[in-house]
């Protein structure tokens, strides 16, 4: 599996959530989590929608109005200016640039007319707001790069939330330095082989059916096969994994080598598990137990299993799910 590890991160941001003080009052809005945890492993691509406009810092607010929440407008608002055929036009041409980037997914900012993927305030003729909109440059992105991983930075204090968007990022990392490396029909089976588990959590119906894509790709890998299963593949891994599902993946596990266990140890491990199925410990507590036998036992076909280490360990993200 290591030849499929990229050596970096590559993620778009909202720039405010770097530090940069680029929000309309000349603030920022840096995370600390993106910023100072994440940071160490990604190469950030950030961007300001209202800036490279050319709105200047600081800058009258702007907002999204409308009845139609699928099309609002973009308005300044004290003047009315209408910006909606600028900002569309700017972000159609900068999502063309962007995807030539090689990224591996994006953080916007919650809430913004410009960045917010959900729930964006749209003002109605009454002044009254509702939280139905998405904003422009969002939305560019997200119709123009279906299977970017994309979440917003306040959606990410969700620790479910958090580690499903970071698998996904490392997953799209893989797949792409996998596709670089001109695979054979083989090398895509043993791709497969060692996401399977990880695939299995999310969507056991997307497991089968990768299987099948995987397996079937004959003798000459072509790039319609290629397509299919990478798209395929990060809609599953958009599928949220959940307690049942890991469990599911955790007892699979368990049994490549249980009869290799003592009484005990058998025992041990099917407590473990249990109690992470009653919510008692974190994902965390079973994978160590099972990564000790994997490494002790030298079970050489799960040792590759992405499952057991989806992200680095430093993140520290399954301690919280």
């Amino acid at each position: 599996m290591e030849q499929w590890e990229p050596e970096r991160i590559r993620l778009g941001i909202s720039a405010c959530l770097l530090g940069d003080e680029v929000r309309y009052d000349g603030g920022h809005k840096r995370d600390a989590f993106l910023v100072d945890t994440l940071g160490p492993f990604v190469e950030w691509v950030p961007v300001c929608p209202e800036v490279e406009l050319g709105l200047g810092v600081p800058r009258p607010p702007i907002r999204l109005v409308g009845h139609d929440p699928g099309a609002p407008r973009l308005v300044v608002e004290k003047t009315g200016e209408d910006l909606t055929a600028r900002m569309r036009r700017w972000a159609a041409g900068k999502v063309v640039e962007l995807g030539g980037l090689g990224l591996h997914g994006w953080v916007l900012k919650r809430g913004s007319p410009s960045c917010g993927l959900v729930r964006v305030r749209v003002y109605g003729d009454d002044g009254m707001p509702g939280r139905v909109g998405r904003g422009l440059f969002a939305a560019a992105l997200t119709d123009a790069l279906p299977l970017l991983p994309v979440e917003e930075e306040g959606r990410l204090t969700d620790a479910g939330i958090r580690e499903a968007f970071i698998e996904r990022v490392f997953a799209a990392a893989r797949w792409q330095a996998f596709t670089a490396s001109r695979p054979r029909a083989r090398d895509l089976v043993a791709f497969h082989a060692a996401h399977k588990f990880a695939i299995l959590a999310h969507s056991p119906r997307d497991y089968t059916e990768l299987g099948r894509l995987a397996a079937g790709a004959g003798p000459r890998l072509t790039a319609e096969t290629l397509e299919g299963y990478g798209a395929r593949l990060m809609r599953a891994l958009a599928v949220r994994a959940t307690r049942a599902r890991h469990v599911n993946v955790l007892q699979h596990l368990a049994g490549f080598f249980k009869r290799q266990l003592d009484d005990d140890e058998r025992s041990e491990l099917g407590e473990v598990i249990a109690e992470y199925r009653r919510g008692l410990v974190p994902l965390v507590v079973p994978l160590t137990l099972l990564k000790h036998h994997v490494r002790r036992l030298r079970v050489a076909y799960l040792a590759d299993q992405v499952y057991l280490r989806p992200h680095p360990k430093e993140l520290m993200l399954r301690n919280h799910v």
